[in-house]
């Protein structure tokens, strides 16, 4: 059964950074393409980040958040540096291959 299960997420003041990790279970996220959503309230769920060979960002993150994948440890990281209160958001991991898998959610909120 495949699982995938975020953590890191929580309150951090503007300017701030937080660094997101989802570790799959039941697959091997290597022959995945992962990535990271958010959705704040009200709003569609956009995509962050993404990673297979080469990584795709959102122009609203980029040169802030930095998506890596640790193969050994079947988890994918999101580092989010300079946070914003924009940025606040339920953020979720995803694994697609064929089919999609998502995790639970995490939240974060950039709030002073």
């Amino acid at each position: 059964q495949v699982q995938l299960v975020e953590s890191g997420g929580g309150l951090v003041q503007p300017g701030g950074s937080l660094r997101l990790s989802c570790t799959g279970s039941g697959f091997t996220s290597s022959n995945y393409a992962m990535s990271w959503y958010r959705q704040a309230p009200g709003k569609e769920r956009e995509l962050v980040a993404s990673i297979i060979t080469t990584t795709n960002y959102a122009d609203s993150v980029k040169g802030r958040f930095t998506i890596s994948r640790d193969n050994a440890k079947n988890t994918v990281y999101l580092q989010m540096n300079s946070l914003k209160p924009e940025d606040t958001a339920t953020y979720y991991c995803k694994a697609k291959r064929i089919y999609e898998y998502w995790g639970q959610g995490t939240q974060v909120t950039v709030s002073s």
